[in-house]
């Protein structure tokens, strides 16, 4: 059922902070999810096997409960309904975290030689890729190609689309200033965009071309660019404005490249609709690894380490997995949703920590674990 990790039984007592955490959101954003199995379709259970019909009667209960009053309300829910298990790495490993945000970006619906840097919808010959179609010539991370002419291989990378491989298809939903804005917002996987006439509409991931996500900050301080105790998003940002004719080639080391669709802006006081198709709690939505948990399951996350984003304690709050990433890989990785626009991305730019992931697990499953 699990290779390289094991769970092992808590009690909530042995949360460092559960009693002082106040997990009151997690509440709405449980009802939210409920919505979405019962209306759309259940969420696919990951290798540790929690299904989304084991996590409904927690999320009945939400429904029944509408919101908790108090912290203390809140905990006790979660009390009543979940167990905690300690995810423990076979090789002795801590976990680890990341976070991320939703950009605002100043768009064009027209472009001209100022706003010339689009973003993408899903081309029509992109196709989504598994193990019945996927060519042996593709790796298996593999999971979009191009078909064309019934034959399927690798679609077209960061450099050949920003050379222009899509042009004239009208796929473009608006236009930005800067390669920079266009590239982050893939990394990110949303944004808040906001046209010259004042509007504002959310981008949010729609499908990529099927490569391989490279990071760019380690290929800048692999190569002595920037120092790694200042590597940040800003620092990478810094970088690229101060290198100009350095800055393509250090993009194209990243073959990955985000195709994206226009969404509502729905509860402007919520993120973007994540992977999860629900829109996201900012500081407690996390990015897990889809293959091995299954969407709509709370995690606690205690890092001693990570200080800064909450006023320099010690960061042990209660999240629920609702998104997913190219380099959230493992049982004991997330990234955290800190929210959208300039200062989240600050409080965002930096976490790279140590952390204790503890997977609260539905008492109709936790009798497998």
């Amino acid at each position: 059922m699990t290779s390289g990790f094991s769970l092992e039984k808590r009690g909530f007592n042995d949360l460092a902070g559960w009693g002082e955490d106040d997990p009151r959101e997690l509440i709405a954003a449980l009802r939210r999810c409920r919505a979405h199995i019962l209306d759309k379709k259940p969420y696919r259970a990951g290798a540790l096997g929690i299904t989304a019909g084991e996590l409904l009667a927690a999320m009945d209960a939400a429904e029944e409960l509408g919101s908790a009053a108090s912290a203390d309300e809140a905990r006790t829910f979660f009390e009543a309904h979940f167990i905690p298990f300690f995810i423990r790495r076979d090789n002795g490993g801590s976990g680890f975290v990341t976070a991320y945000y939703e950009p605002d970006v100043e768009v064009s619906d027209t472009p001209d030689a100022v706003w010339r840097y689009p973003f993408y919808r899903r081309p029509d010959d992109l196709i989504d890729l598994d193990d019945n179609n996927r060519p042996v010539t593709l790796d298996g991370s593999y999971m979009f190609g191009l078909l064309r002419n019934g034959v399927i291989s690798e679609y077209a990378d960061r450099k050949a689309i920003d050379l222009g491989h899509l042009d004239g298809r009208g796929l473009e939903i608006a236009w930005a200033k800067s390669r920079a804005d266009v590239f982050f917002t893939h990394v990110q996987g949303a944004a808040r965009l906001t046209f010259r006439d004042g509007s504002v509409r959310r981008i949010t991931y729609a499908a990529k071309a099927g490569h391989p996500f490279t990071g760019i900050g380690r290929y800048l301080v692999e190569t002595g660019e920037i120092d790694p105790v200042k590597i940040s998003m800003g620092a990478i940002r810094d970088w690229l404005a101060n290198n100009p004719d350095r800055a393509d080639e250090t993009y194209w080391r990243n073959r990955s490249y985000i195709f994206f669709r226009e969404e509502e802006i729905g509860d402007p006081a919520l993120g973007p609709v994540a992977a999860a198709k629900v829109q996201m709690t900012p500081g407690r939505s996390l990015a897990v690894d889809r293959n091995i948990h299954t969407f709509g399951c709370p995690f606690y996350i205690q890092s001693e380490s990570l200080t800064r984003l909450d006023q320099g304690k010690p960061f042990r709050r209660l999240m629920l997995a609702l998104d997913t990433g190219t380099a959230i890989v493992g049982p004991a990785r997330g990234d955290i949703f800190t929210g959208s626009g300039t200062e989240a991305g600050d409080l965002a730019g930096s976490v790279r920590n140590d952390a204790n992931f503890f997977i609260l697990v539905p008492k109709a499953a936790a009798e497998r674990y």
